[in-house]
């Protein structure tokens, strides 16, 4: 099915549509639907396991569409996926990311909550000094 159209019968069911793309996909595949999606989940690594290292091209991407979120009064969420740990999380809030998962940062090592207090920590500061 098409993705416009697809997206359109998620809305029409009540729900919050959303779009992923994963890093080799360029954010202009997206160009017809930003209009209509909630939120574009942009993977920072190759789905399939934890642990992997970010991919830095990842930050233009999540850069790219909070320019076109602004430039054109959208309201999409940025949510980001991979990679997203305590020498990531400040670049990926700065380029404009409104959601983050972390899951290895969390749960791969040591105490659960001092890790997403750090992380949160992190996040909080480098909104202070977002472009």
């Amino acid at each position: 099915m098409h993705l416009n159209r697809t997206l359109h019968l998620i809305s029409s069911h009540g729900c919050k549509p959303a779009v992923v793309i994963n890093p080799a996909t360029p954010v202009g595949t997206l160009d017809e639907v930003l209009d209509i999606v909630h939120h574009v989940l942009v993977m920072s690594v190759n789905p399939g396991f934890g642990g992997q290292h970010f991919i830095e091209g990842s930050l233009r991407k999540i850069e790219t569409l909070a320019r076109i979120r602004e430039s054109r009064g959208l309201s999409y969420r940025i949510e980001v996926d991979g990679g997203i740990d305590l020498t990531t999380v400040a670049d990926v809030v700065r380029a404009g990311a409104d959601l983050l998962v972390a899951g290895n940062a969390v749960f791969g090592h040591g105490n659960i909550r001092e890790n997403v207090s750090k992380l949160l920590q992190a996040a909080r500061a480098s909104t202070l000094t977002r472009a």
